[in-house]
């Protein structure tokens, strides 16, 4: 009976131990910030007023600092193989709206990271030079070491 008894608290601890280890290595995905909708990306054309905008895709997450042309929805994906390890981006998006002076869309852009570069999905180019493309680097950037839980 003692036998037994020694079996069952190793048999016990054996599954205790495995199921602790197999607790730590499921992976996790994380999503911040706009969650992209190609469809109601879709709805957005040139012309649209800002308010149209706004009902369509809602708030942006930021907005382009000098005259309020450009809005800017951020997301990003990220995941760890195993709970003590820090996270990796996966994905990471900008979907930019362009607008003229009278507050009308101009044009939209969806930036993605390709390659380690961005990447404009909607015309297939890559921007050279100039404020936009800097703009959006430092937002790909900044947003890489973003961690919104302060550690």
């Amino acid at each position: 009976m003692r036998r037994y008894k020694s079996l069952f608290v190793r048999l016990a601890a054996a599954t205790f131990l495995a199921s602790s280890v197999a607790g730590c290595m499921g992976g996790e995905t994380f999503q911040r910030g706009y969650i992209v909708d190609e469809r109601a990306i879709g709805e957005v054309k040139k012309g649209m007023s800002g308010e149209q905008v706004l009902t369509t895709l809602g708030t942006p997450s930021t907005v382009s600092t000098v005259g309020n042309k450009s809005w800017y929805y951020i997301s990003q994906k990220s995941s760890r193989r195993f709970q003590f390890m820090p996270e990796s981006v996966i994905d990471q998006r900008v979907t930019a709206v362009y607008f003229d002076n009278n507050l009308r869309v101009e044009r939209v852009a969806l930036y993605g990271i390709q390659d380690g570069k961005v990447f404009d999905f909607i015309s297939r180019t890559t921007p050279s030079g100039g404020q936009e493309s800097s703009f959006i680097g430092q937002l790909f950037r900044g947003a890489s070491s973003f961690n919104p839980f302060g550690a």
